[in-house]
């Protein structure tokens, strides 16, 4: 097994460190040695995520030329980041980033707390709102009203209840994509299609190339089917793809599976452009990689005016290197486990089959829940009152951070459920901890990364609002100070993580 999975080359070093803003020096303050700033500059381009864990790095004499400095100063950098757990090297295979054994790595995913455990809490852990009513009554009285012919039957629909399927391939063509219903199966939510294409597509063992940052339930998911994960870091200021990195990536680690959220993700909000998003299907279709497209955000719009893309699998159509993934569970409501895949009819047949070792179906009375909302026009106003909510929401949230942490950094998304703050160099990890002390849960920005990236940021999601918005971020902002004063008595973890 190779050490590393995918490589930076000299100029891209170099472009990513000259991009680095220059903190001013206080009075007296001396600047470091130049091997010291090299090396404290690559420390925080990786706990930053803009360089993954365990990318190779360029060889001394090239960097050396890239930067205009002499070998030995990037020679005495790099043995600095070996000494300090950030670099790893082996002779004849290079180097590599890493990060120290001792760096807290938060090792799971995003588990919801129970309502009756929350108590005083502020819970801003779980991206997900209350049921849009009266639809979700509505949908569950119009699904028992056609339930009975089914009641009839054994009940299992491996690919899907044929009716949910059909509309739902209407829904694909209605948006300028031919879809036949061959092409749908029908899931128990987003995170079960997911599992069952990576168990088809990614065996213990295969590559699979992923945004950095990115959902830290995905991310787990992944890690216990035995995949192995290679960081793709987003443009700047996490502003779409870096189509540079995911050519390289698909081109030197050859990946089986590529996963990406286009459409306002998660955590950062972004929308991706259209020509993005052609040519990552072209960059995929001559690697041989199959995309994994989730759109599990893509209607939840919310500004004005905003030009929406054409979704992903427009640039593959039948379905052979995009397979798109879709669910209920944040357009409408996280208790209706339905989702859903497109993708080539032999695809559609091999996940079938395959389903007859993991959960045989889905509940057929969700199925026709959510049919009956896209059928019958009550899909679209539930959304637009779920748009509405987050709307409300997100300019709250807005508001109180920038009241009461100014110095935290974030840019307002036009779409999605969460947003992807900076933290003003605090550690994102230990303002999780103390958070909960202080009565706010939130996820630190590790957990959306590959092996211990994004230190400096946390996710807030767009789930409270009002009172309860102001009163969340006033606790963030009291666990903040505990942390910069280093007053909360916790572990020995690292309060900031800045050089």
């Amino acid at each position: 097994m190779a050490q590393w999975t995918s490589a930076v080359g000299a100029a891209q070093l170099a472009r990513l460190l000259n991009s680095q803003q220059e903190r001013p020096a206080g009075p007296g303050t001396r600047r470091p040695p130049a091997y010291r700033a090299l090396a404290d500059g690559v420390r925080l381009l990786v706990l930053e995520g803009r360089v993954p864990v365990a990318a190779r790095l360029p060889a001394e004499r090239e960097l050396a030329l890239a930067l205009s400095v002499s070998r030995t100063t990037v020679a005495a950098a790099y043995e600095a980041l070996r000494a300090e757990g950030f670099l790893e090297s082996r002779r004849g295979a290079g180097s590599w980033t890493a990060v120290p054994a001792g760096n807290p790595l938060p090792a799971r995913g995003l588990e919801p707390l129970p309502p009756e455990a929350l108590g005083s809490l502020i819970d801003l852990g779980c991206a997900a709102l209350p049921a849009p009513e009266p639809w979700l009554t509505r949908a569950v009285q119009g699904a028992l009203e056609e339930l009975p012919p089914y009641a009839r039957t054994h009940g299992d629909y491996p690919a899907g209840v044929p009716a949910l399927r059909q509309t739902l391939a209407e829904r694909y063509t209605a948006r300028g994509i031919p879809t036949m219903p061959e092409q749908i199966m029908v899931t128990t939510g987003a995170m079960g299609a997911i599992d069952a294409i990576c168990h088809l597509f990614g065996g213990r063992g295969e590559r699979i190339a992923v945004e950095s940052p990115l959902y830290a339930n995905v991310l787990q998911l992944m890690r216990e089917a035995g995949a192995r994960l290679v960081p793709v870091a987003m443009a700047e200021g996490f502003a779409g793809w870096d189509m540079d990195r995911w050519r390289q990536v698909l081109r030197e680690a050859a990946p089986r599976l590529a996963y990406v959220v286009a459409d306002f993700h998660n955590p950062t909000g972004a929308l991706v452009g259209e020509d993005q998003r052609r040519q990552l299907v072209d960059a995929a279709r001559s690697a041989g990689t199959v995309v994994i497209v989730d759109e599990t955000m893509s209607e939840l719009h919310l500004d004005e005016g905003l030009e929406l893309p054409r979704p992903v699998c427009a640039f593959d159509p039948a379905g052979s290197t995009v397979v798109t993934v879709g669910s209920a569970s944040k357009a409408f409501w996280a208790g209706m486990r339905i989702g859903w895949v497109r993708a080539a009819p032999e695809v559609i047949r091999s996940l079938v089959a395959a389903r007859a070792y993991a959960d045989l179906g889905t509940p057929v009375l969700e199925q026709l829940a959510v049919n009956w909302l896209l059928s019958t026009g009550g899909w679209e106003q539930a959304v637009e009152m779920r748009r509405d909510q987050a709307r409300e929401n997100r300019d709250a949230l807005v508001a109180a951070l920038r009241r009461e942490l100014p110095g935290w950094e974030f840019d307002v998304p036009n779409g999605g459920l969460t947003l992807w703050v900076r933290t003003g160099g605090l550690s994102g990890s230990r303002l999780a901890e103390v958070g909960e002390r202080v009565g706010v849960r939130v996820p630190s920005g590790p957990r959306f990364g590959v092996d211990g990236a994004f230190e400096g940021y946390v996710r807030l999601p767009f789930t409270v609002s009002g009172a309860v918005a102001d009163e969340a971020v006033a606790r963030l902002a009291a666990a903040a100070r505990l942390v910069e004063t280093g007053a909360h008595g916790g572990t020995d973890t690292p309060r900031t993580f800045v050089a």
